[in-house]
């Protein structure tokens, strides 16, 4: 755990969340600055700054995280019309906070990217 780390003390217990989902590996809890209907971060327990920090060690634990993803987006009715999972890595890529989390979003039609 990073002491400094938002995603850490929200793991933590030391700073509320409208939590979603948990288990020993994951905490997953609605976005306070949602962009859909349905925006839910998904984060793992252990600090991992971002998508490049992830080690050979953390290859079940980046599956798990999409086996949740599915898992809520079933929950929230959005399996059958669609959802993104999105990975924002790094300055340029526009992560904000550094601790890898993965947004799920639905809940609207999204538009294409690229």
């Amino acid at each position: 755990m990073a002491k400094d780390c938002l995603f850490c003390q929200i793991v933590a217990g030391e700073v509320p969340s409208d939590i979603v989902y948990q288990d020993d590996k994951v905490v997953a809890f609605k976005d306070i600055n949602p962009v859909a209907p349905v925006h839910i971060l998904i984060i793992p327990r252990k600090h991992i700054s971002d998508l490049t920090e992830i080690g050979p060690e953390d290859t079940n634990l980046i599956g798990h995280i999409h086996s949740v993803a599915i898992k809520i987006a079933k929950e929230k009715g959005l399996a059958d019309r669609g959802f993104r999972l999105v990975n924002n890595c790094k300055k340029d890529g526009g992560q904000v906070i550094y601790h890898l989390h993965f947004h799920l979003l639905g809940g609207r039609q999204l538009t294409a990217l690229g």
